[in-house]
């Protein structure tokens, strides 16, 4: 059999590898317009600011240790057009600009999201950067050297996390978004409020509530950011807010969203069945909801591609779907959430309960202890577990990782509060946290 792979960063990268390291007599072929795979552009931020001091850190695997397990890689390779029936695909040599044609048995669509890119006069001066791949981090700290006034336009994880590393490197910063708040998507109110005051303590400009009219210039550069409430000065632009799948390849021929978003069956298969997609060019199932949604993770990628190498040598073995797990550090917080927050469920229209502590990381009687803020999001009637966060100066972020999996497999409020944990002071109390919260709810009710 064989497999065209096009698209190799987090989910080609980990279908190649599932494929290859479970049938040896698959011939994978694999184009990837970049000159790098697998790159980590979660941590563009850490690489920015200069905490990881070795970019290598930041790849997870090579085209060298994908052509050792038997795959013959085209690195600047793009692809300009499929034919799915007659199963080939015309492909362009970046560096010679030779085009040529080759076919295949499965196809594997990684294509991947690229930033989104509003229409605002001025977006195409050259201070005006996104922040996606290996060549923009290395664009923003080249011109971030001599930038002293910075702008981050989107306050989810890119931006925010982008906004930190800035101001730790000693410039001027603002924060615009079109949202009363940042990350509103992952977290609640009272969790963005502890988020946004860390920001604003440390000089961080947040210009929230504003959406940006234009981009005054002077010399291909833009010079000043007009919203529709103020004007920022600024000597840099990073523009972070969303992506978009790059559904060129397959628009008009395969099961879509409205967004442009792959619709997959459990087994990771398109509606056409020999076309297989994975990454962020294609949805998933959602478990709070039951439904399809996009939610373009990293985490996500690689349990798709995966998925992707062990299905398409027939193995059968389902997606379990997913939470939207995620988390983040802000200054000294460490916070994470998994499924719906109060805001999104009540969008959806959802009936809802919550409840929120505020407890301690450990008993009372140590030494020291942490104040944490835990807030469990679950259905009225059914008491089923939608979702959760939990923000701590102690590093709790693991207890989303729990009610993920909890949530996964469609316990109640009930279950949680009875549900075995272990109790060591230098850790924790004798109620685990999701255990309190729980029992809290059902006093609550």
């Amino acid at each position: 059999m064989k497999v065209v792979v096009i698209g190799c960063t987090h989910a080609g990268t980990a279908a190649v590898k599932s494929m290859l390291n479970h049938n040896k007599d698959i011939e994978v072929n694999v184009y990837e317009r970049n000159d790098n795979v697998s790159f980590l552009s979660c941590g563009i931020a850490l690489y920015v600011g200069g905490i990881v001091k070795d970019v290598n850190g930041l790849f997870y695997s090579s085209p060298e240790e994908l052509r050792q397990l038997g795959a013959n890689v085209f690195m600047e390779y793009n692809v300009e057009a499929i034919d799915y029936d007659k199963k080939t695909v015309t492909v362009k040599n970046l560096t010679t600009n030779e085009i040529s044609v080759d076919s295949f048995d499965k196809l594997v669509l990684s294509t991947g999201s690229w930033p989104i890119i509003p229409r605002i006069p001025g977006i195409s001066s050259s201070n005006v950067l996104l922040s996606k791949n290996f060549n923009q981090a290395n664009e923003i700290i080249e011109q971030a050297k001599h930038a002293q006034k910075i702008v981050v336009v989107g306050a989810g994880y890119i931006g925010v996390e982008l906004a930190e590393a800035f101001e730790l490197l000693g410039k001027e910063v603002v924060l615009i978004d079109g949202e009363e708040r940042i990350m509103p998507k992952y977290l609640d109110e009272e969790f963005t409020y502890h988020a946004q005051k860390a920001f604003t303590d440390n000089g961080v400009k947040l210009a929230l509530g504003e959406k940006v009219d234009s981009f005054i210039t002077s010399n291909d550069l833009v010079t000043h950011i007009k919203t529709n409430k103020a004007t920022y000065e600024t000597d840099l632009v990073i523009m972070c807010i969303g992506f978009k799948p790059n559904d060129t390849l397959y628009k008009g021929i395969l099961e879509t969203t409205p967004n442009g978003a792959l619709i997959t069956n459990e087994y990771m298969q398109t509606s056409n069945p020999d076309v297989f997609a994975c990454g962020d060019n294609a949805n998933i199932i959602y478990n709070p909801t039951d439904e399809v949604r996009y939610i373009p993770l990293a985490t996500n990628a690689v349990r798709m591609g995966t998925l992707v190498g062990l299905n398409i040598v027939d193995q059968h073995v389902p997606y379990v779907g997913t939470q939207g797990t995620s988390g983040i550090k802000i200054y000294d917080l460490n916070i994470s959430s998994t499924g719906l927050t109060e805001g999104v469920a009540q969008q959806a229209g959802i009936e809802y309960e919550t409840i929120t502590i505020h407890d301690h990381n450990r008993p009372e009687f140590m030494p020291s202890y942490d104040d944490v803020l835990l807030k469990l999001v679950y259905e009225k009637h059914t008491k089923r577990l939608l979702g959760g966060q939990i923000l701590s100066k102690y590093d709790l972020t693991a207890q989303m990782n729990i009610l993920s999996l909890a949530i996964q497999n469609k316990m109640t409020i009930e279950q949680l509060a009875f549900a075995d944990f272990f109790f060591q002071p230098h850790y924790s109390k004798p109620w685990n946290l999701l255990n309190t919260a729980a029992l809290a709810a059902l006093n609550k009710n």
